[in-house]
């Protein structure tokens, strides 16, 4: 049985894992919802305006009140810039499992940004919600994320072939990485 935590806040070493406000808008279009090459990879719609992120965000916020709902705007401590985001998105209770998606924006990447959000997020799952698993996915072209996903130690699972159309109509797969929580280090 899970607990039911909502979304509580996380600090690392250069990263607050919060949840979204809308105060949030500016920083989050500018550094990442308006950027197609963070979306494409994310699986998102680009948010030509501030306005548009304002109701992604009233979503985001709006969902705070419900249990099992995990999602953290991923904040750079020494700016108090919102450079993406993390979140479980997919929690099965009666499972035990949980699967995170994360963004972060193109001018933080490379940084260990991402790996640092992934691992917090992670020993959350399992020291807090009390997760038995915590899966991962990623497009097969999306290397970037492949390095994450190694950086904190999932397992390969498989393949999903042609999983994603893509606007101009070709097909990507989707590959799955898991860790379990007997297999977890902090």
């Amino acid at each position: 049985m899970l607990k039911e935590t909502y979304t509580e806040e996380i600090n690392t070493e250069r990263l607050l894992l919060r949840r979204f406000t809308e105060d949030d808008a500016d920083s989050v279009h500018r550094n990442w919802a308006s950027d197609p090459d963070v979306q494409i990879n994310y699986g998102e719609p680009v948010y030509e305006t501030v306005e548009d992120v304002k109701g992604l965000l009233d979503k985001y916020i709006q969902g705070y009140g419900n249990p099992n709902y995990y999602r953290w705007a991923v904040i750079q401590k020494d700016s108090g810039e919102c450079i993406g985001q993390i979140a479980y998105f997919l929690v099965d209770a009666r499972n035990g499992f949980a699967e995170i998606e994360y963004c972060i924006g193109t001018g933080f990447q490379r940084k260990g940004y991402a790996t640092e959000a992934c691992r917090a997020v992670i020993g959350y799952g399992f020291r807090t919600i009390g997760l038995h698993k915590v899966q991962i996915c990623c497009r097969t072209t999306n290397t970037k994320s492949r390095g994450v996903i190694s950086k904190c130690g999932f397992t390969y699972e498989g393949t999903l072939r042609d999983y994603f159309r893509m606007e101009d109509g070709s097909y990507e797969s989707r590959m799955y990485f898991s860790i379990l929580a007997d297999e977890y280090k902090d």
